[in-house]
């Protein structure tokens, strides 16, 4: 029997992992159709991307992607799923080279294969099991001296040196992003972690309060995270928010895991290390893909997707993401995935 339990709860952990991978991969791909719709929309000089059917078969593939990283908080650990999203940005620089025909760079090779090995140390040595998430135990967990510690005061910390004091550096902006993304994993591991106890029958969840008020904190902790995130595009460049968003964001998660699921109780050090090691691979992968790329050869584009006689080539094919009108959006998607849709 005891065998059976570890053999079933392996099962689980994969499928975790291959729901999260697949998700972040979906993202990429959405990304990439939003990306070839601006370019289009540009090149025809016609109606707004928004009214574009292909802009919204990519918004519906972003929307699977995250309701796939949303279901595998429920069956891995989130100190392994968070570090998965360097998926996204290694099948963004692939299909971005290979269907809209940016410029392969050897750092994007580097990357890439940094990147790689570091998902493989993640997956590797990473916690391969978690404790079942009840709400009995987020009641728990929320009151606990490490969690109010972490966030209460550290959040309020930095709330005071943004708001009261200006500081305006983009370290203290993207810390206040990292820590809501925090809460934000948290929750959605919670809310996902007592649906799937619900659905596997051991325990309904739906009828403690907790598993609302975790809701309600993983909705509003997400519109303030897009919000403090909108307000860095417009002072700082995306080339430098996508790199520090996504090492902000990796390490937060992980220590929310730590601190608030306990998922490295009883990991020996060897194991703590190489998973260290894992994300400082991918840390680095995603810096070197996501720094700042050349601009697409419209031309290219268009010869192999289609191109539009009788129309001429333009630099600015999308709005910047810094664009009030474009912000949120774009907000949307570096927050989730770490990616940046350049132009």
């Amino acid at each position: 029997m005891f065998t059976l339990g570890v053999c079933m709860s392996f099962q689980i952990y994969i499928l975790g992992i291959i729901i999260a991978i697949c998700g972040n991969f979906l993202i990429s791909i959405s990304l990439n159709i939003q990306k070839y719709t601006h370019i289009r929309q540009s090149q025809r000089g016609t109606r707004p991307y928004y009214t574009s059917r292909l802009w919204w078969c990519g918004i519906l593939l972003m929307g699977l992607g995250e309701m796939g990283n949303f279901a595998a908080y429920g069956f891995a650990p989130a100190s392994l799923i968070a570090p998965l999203g360097c998926v996204s940005v290694i099948g963004n620089a692939i299909i971005s080279v290979v269907f809209l025909k940016e410029t392969l760079r050897a750092s994007d090779v580097l990357g890439g294969a940094l990147a790689l090995t570091g998902t493989y140390l993640l997956v590797t040595f990473a916690p391969h099991s978690a404790p079942h998430v009840t709400a009995n135990m987020v009641e728990r967990c929320l009151i606990s001296w490490q969690f109010l510690i972490y966030f209460v005061v550290l959040f309020c910390l930095l709330l005071y040196l943004y708001k009261c004091r200006n500081v305006k550096h983009i370290v203290i902006v993207m810390l206040l992003v990292a820590l809501l993304a925090s809460v934000t994993v948290i929750s959605v591991k919670a809310v996902s972690g007592m649906l799937t106890e619900t659905v596997r029958g051991s325990h309904l969840q739906l009828t403690y309060p907790v598993f609302y008020i975790m809701f309600i904190v993983m909705v509003a902790s997400c519109a303030f995270q897009i919000k403090f995130l909108n307000e860095a595009m417009k002072m700082f460049d995306a080339t430098e928010i996508v790199p520090i968003n996504y090492v902000f964001f990796t390490a937060s998660a992980v220590v929310a895991g730590i601190l608030f699921y306990e998922e490295f109780y009883g990991l020996s050090i060897i194991y703590i290390i190489m998973f260290v090691l894992g994300c400082l691979l991918a840390f680095t992968g995603v810096f070197l893909i996501a720094r700042s790329r050349p601009k697409i050869k419209m031309d290219r584009v268009f010869i192999s997707m289609g191109q539009i006689p009788g129309k001429t080539s333009t630099d600015k094919v999308q709005p910047e993401t810094k664009d009030s009108k474009y912000g949120t959006l774009a907000s949307k998607f570096v927050c989730n995935s770490g990616v940046q849709d350049d132009s």
